[in-house]
């Protein structure tokens, strides 16, 4: 097999590991949301310490439940908002296999999987099962799930590599004047 020059090897297997890595958020999601509908009843909280709780909701929103009264025409919305940009992932992780980005390849993986964890929920229930309550003080955060925590690590990813690893030259010594 013919491969260009500089081109690193095993680019099917970085994909490939990039998506396994999606596909663990996913199964790992729907894993702990069957578990919390099986077992804690809707809007119970079990206590895990003084901070967290963990708990059965319901959110038919995205993010902190913004939309989340809209009136259902949001479902649709983000599934087919999710599934535009899931798309757009897979191509981008597709175009890196064979780069060595590995921040930017974590991150996107670790969005994919989070966004297609609760694409499922959405398709399925009508909603998203949330089921970690975290306090900090006496203020409650958003109840978020497996999917959102791989949403939001995966952002924090891709905002590192924006702000300090891709667009950088590596440094390259000052070249030396030739001497006539």
């Amino acid at each position: 097999m013919n491969r260009k020059r500089n081109q690193p090897a095993g680019g099917y297997a970085s994909f490939f590991m990039w998506v396994s890595i999606s596909t663990l958020i996913i199964v790992l999601d729907q894993l702990t949301k069957w578990a919390i509908v099986k077992w804690v009843p809707y809007l119970d909280r079990v206590p895990v310490n003084s901070f967290i709780n963990i708990t059965h909701q319901r959110n038919t929103g995205a993010a902190f439940s913004f939309l989340a009264d809209a009136g259902g025409w949001q479902r649709w919305f983000f599934i087919v908002l999710a599934f535009a940009v899931s798309i757009m992932i897979v191509v981008w992780l597709w175009r890196l296999r064979n780069e060595r980005q590995l921040v930017l390849a974590a991150g996107l993986a670790l969005v994919l999987g989070g966004a297609l964890g609760n694409v499922i929920d959405r398709v399925r229930l009508g909603y998203v099962v949330d089921f970690f309550q975290v306090y900090l003080g006496s203020w409650p955060f958003p109840s978020f799930n497996v999917a959102d925590a791989g949403i939001s690590v995966g952002a924090a990813f891709l905002i590192v590599d924006a702000l300090f690893i891709s667009g950088r030259e590596p440094e390259t010594p000052p070249k030396k004047k030739k001497r006539k």
